[in-house]
């Protein structure tokens, strides 16, 4: 007799969660906004990165299903983002045109990229590829959101609703190829004596 067993959730859906984190991003940059400002200095960058950081990297450990470690996860984020724009922000002079934000996007995701890489469990299949990505998606995202028209001249600490979503849906690929998704293994139970002749 065959012992039925969990199946693990569908790709889908595992990536449709982790996408969801696309709603948080908004909310990150208004509070990133709310306490620093502008980003129109390296006091503005720092302290607003620190805010967009913590709450993007609480809302991805919440919703990676216990693949992350949100002990770790969460303040890798938050200081990589807090770094990360700080330096991406200072190398474009705060400047806004699709090329500066592109440039600090990528600059921001090196920092990030590099920082939750360290966070990543160590089952994670070939995890450099995740720090090698950030700078991409972190661009895309920045250049998703200048060219669906958001006001970036406000000098926002984080990407648009647009530029939300290509960083959450690229970066759930990722995550789902380097660290898929697995189904705590319990103790099993004994065998009945027709599992044992089976």
């Amino acid at each position: 007799m065959t012992r039925l067993e969990s199946s693990p959730p569908s790709f889908l859906r595992t990536w449709l969660i982790w996408t969801a984190a696309t709603l948080v991003f908004p909310l990150a940059g208004v509070a990133g906004t709310a306490v620093a400002g502008r980003v129109d200095s390296p006091l503005s960058a720092l302290s607003g990165g620190a805010v967009v950081g913590l709450i993007i990297g609480t809302a991805q450990a919440v919703l990676s299903r216990r693949r992350l470690d949100p002990h770790r996860w969460i303040p890798t984020t938050t200081v990589g983002m807090s770094l990360g724009l700080l330096a991406g922000a200072a190398a474009v002079g705060y400047r806004t045109s699709l090329t500066d934000l592109m440039l600090m996007g990528a600059i921001t995701g090196l920092l990030v990229g590099a920082a939750q890489t360290a966070a990543l469990p160590r089952r994670t299949r070939y995890r450099w590829i995740w720090a090698a990505a950030m700078p991409v998606v972190w661009a895309l995202g920045w250049a998703a959101t200048t060219l669906i028209g958001v006001n970036v001249g406000e000098q926002f600490t984080n990407v648009g609703l647009s530029g939300a979503l290509t960083v959450s849906a690229l970066s759930g690929l990722l995550l789902h190829r380097l660290l898929p998704y697995r189904i705590a293994s319990g103790p099993r139970p004994a065998s009945t004596p027709i599992e044992a002749t089976a």
